[in-house]
């Protein structure tokens, strides 16, 4: 499936429960950068790490004007449970019914050991201050996603 989502667009709209069951609507955080994560979900291996990562740099990216937004199918208990084993520092959003991955176009068939399967490719948005998607990252391994956005965000600052 093509990405039909790009650099320069409006970033769609959502409004989802956070860890804590309050609705967090995109809209509402113009004027900071926000970075949009979907992970496949929580307190997998390969989720926790790159959680972890965005919570060790969480000071970095706030000094950046930044917001962290993850966002899984998980449900909000699943997503408590995983902030409070890691420790994280930013919001969680649960995206049961995968809506919100869908419009992102990251929603989508896997292979994985031979089995196809619907789900989540690991992939993060940052959208500006206005509300426009200002880079994709979908090239990175999890224990270095916040070195990516992090190097973007210092050389696009200077």
């Amino acid at each position: 499936m093509e990405m039909t989502i790009e650099v320069g667009q409006v970033a769609p709209d959502f409004t989802l429960l956070d860890q804590e069951s309050n609705s967090v609507t995109l809209s509402e955080l113009k004027g900071k950068k926000t970075l949009i994560y979907f992970y496949p979900r929580a307190s997998t291996p390969g989720c926790t790490i790159q959680a972890q990562g965005l919570r060790d740099s969480k000071a970095k990216l706030a000094a950046l004007n930044v917001v962290i937004l993850g966002i899984s199918p998980d449900t909000p208990k699943k997503l408590t449970n995983f902030i409070n084993k890691q420790e994280l520092n930013f919001t969680l959003l649960a995206d049961e019914d995968h809506a919100v991955c869908e419009k992102y176009h990251v929603w989508q068939l896997k292979k994985f050991m031979g089995k196809e399967s619907m789900g989540v490719v690991r992939t993060s948005f940052l959208i500006d201050e206005f509300g426009n998607i200002e880079h994709i990252f979908n090239k990175f391994k999890t224990k270095d996603h916040h070195e990516v956005v992090l190097d973007y965000l210092i050389a696009s600052n200077k």
